[in-house]
């Protein structure tokens, strides 16, 4: 028995080291992935919105046109 309780203490040991090593890059990566974050995320998705809305803001247009020459074409 005691044999398995040293394979378990040291597959925990072994656990433990890797997830606290793992925490440790994440924590160095972390500053990075926020700078990644800032510098291209932020302004790719600012400019694919804006030109979505402006894309929405001419359909819309033209939809309104469609329905005023509908409305007067009807009288």
């Amino acid at each position: 028995m005691n044999d398995f309780n040293s394979k378990i203490a040291e597959a925990s040991g072994r656990v433990s080291k890797s997830v606290a090593e793992a925490a440790q890059r994440i924590e160095k990566e972390i500053p990075e992935f926020i700078k990644y974050l800032n510098e291209e995320v932020v302004p790719t998705v600012r400019q694919h919105s804006t030109q979505a809305l402006r894309t929405a803001s001419q359909k819309l247009t033209e939809l309104a046109d469609y329905m005023e020459k509908q409305k007067s074409s009807h009288k």
